[in-house]
């Protein structure tokens, strides 16, 4: 397990790391524990993370960020994109002087940590995809309209809730667009490759139920990817399959992410 255990590291810090047009807001416990980088869900915050970094406990570096235009205090962007998600990642690791650290993610940051992992090999000490990364051509020209349908919906009230940080800081066609994107980096031509390429310890923690927007069985339907992926790749297994959906896997299976989070770094 590698550790970064500079002096410049030993302190918690918190603080804004800048990028392209932006800047994110960012909190690094420091120490020498195995660095932990989190990549939170599409609209999330830091602060989903909370109970799985208690479950784990001081002895590990913790490293959490809000994605542009998400908080209270990350700023907005003219870019919103998943290339752009992964130059954030990029950003905060060189900003906290981290050359190899463990991903962790959950939902649109499950994309970003198999991503990114399966191109920074000498980088990662290995990856947790909570409940997304599923390669499945889950989006058609009639789910498209409906995910701009229900973001247009939800545009009245979204202004009242951004003071508190809760909902992002992006337009009803934003949140669309990106929401949209998922649709086409999901597919299994364009997914399959990345996953099939990673070459450090991986494992999966994955939710039952439905998922925002999703109806019936699609979302188990979609799950269901993740043996062809695992049939394929000896670094990728499933960890646990737990009871909770997915917008309550962080809140409610804190256990089971950090149990899977200990399993990778024993690997790496």
């Amino acid at each position: 397990m590698t550790r970064n255990s500079t002096p410049a590291n030993d302190a918690h810090w918190t603080g804004m790391v800048p990028v392209d047009d932006t800047a994110l807001a960012v909190t690094d416990t420091g120490g020498p524990g195995v660095p932990l980088l989190y990549l939170n869900g599409q609209f999330a915050t830091q602060g989903y993370w909370r109970r799985t970094i208690v479950e784990l406990g001081p002895g590990w570096r913790h490293i959490t960020y809000d994605e542009r235009a998400r908080g209270r205090k990350s700023l907005r962007s003219a870019d919103y994109s998943f290339a752009a998600a992964l130059r954030d990642v990029d950003a905060v690791l060189a900003a906290r002087g981290v050359d190899r650290a463990l991903l962790v993610g959950w939902s649109y940051g499950a994309f970003a940590a198999a991503h990114w992992a399966s191109r920074n090999p000498a980088r990662t000490i290995g990856a947790v995809l909570v409940d997304g990364a599923f390669p499945y051509d889950w989006l058609d020209d009639a789910m498209e309209q409906r995910i701009r349908t229900m973001f247009k919906r939800m545009g009245w009230f979204m202004p009242l809730l951004r003071p508190t940080g809760l909902v992002p800081r992006m337009n009803a066609d934003e949140q669309a667009t990106s929401n949209i994107e998922i649709g086409v980096i999901s597919r299994e031509a364009e997914l399959g490759p990345v996953l099939d390429a990673i070459t450090v310890p991986t494992r999966y923690v994955v939710a039952s139920g439905t998922s925002m927007g999703s109806k019936g069985d699609e979302q188990e339907r979609i799950r269901t990817s993740l043996d062809g992926v695992t049939a394929r790749n000896a670094n990728i297994r499933i960890s646990a399959k737990v009871s909770s959906n997915h917008g309550a896997i962080l809140r409610k299976d804190a256990p089971a992410i950090a149990a899977a989070v200990r399993e990778v770094a024993a690997l790496g």
